[in-house]
């Protein structure tokens, strides 16, 4: 490659490194995080479709959704999470392994924000410790 062929590259790599920075800290949209303080201050709502929101998050958190067994659900209660209180909602299930096999259980916390599911959180023993899990059959039952 020539020398002109090579300063035009970096030059290009130089012009799109702030516009790669700008998407990854970009917003979506009016969706609420928990990191922006002020979309998410003040009391939270109830969050009404807390099971649906549920599904939809978890076939994207988990790699293979198809094949969950022993699936439960806490209803959502109010808790502190980074130092505000948002409601969360406790999850037991035995997802699929790639290699096709059922390890041990795991345990997951949905927190919802402004009444929609926002994030899961992995370490959710803090969260979920008077959890009452009723079945969540739903999650059983999702497909790619």
């Amino acid at each position: 490659m020539g020398r002109l062929a090579k300063r035009a590259v970096s030059l290009l790599l130089i012009l799109a490194l702030p516009l790669a920075l700008a998407a990854c800290f970009g917003s979506d949209g009016d969706r609420p995080t928990l990191m922006a303080g002020s979309q998410a201050g003040g009391p939270q709502p109830f969050p009404d479709n807390f099971r649906g929101d549920t599904l939809a998050l978890m076939r994207a958190y988990l790699n293979n959704p198809v094949g969950v067994r022993e699936a439960g659900m806490a209803e959502p209660v109010l808790r502190e999470v980074g130092g505000r209180q948002f409601y969360v909602s406790c999850l037991r299930f035995t997802p699929r392994e790639t290699d096709g096999s059922y390890k041990g259980i795991r345990e997951r916390a949905v927190v919802f924000v402004n009444g929609r599911a926002d994030r899961v959180l992995d370490r959710a023993s803090e969260f979920c410790t008077d959890a009452v899990y009723a079945p969540f059959p739903e999650l059983e039952k999702m497909t790619r």
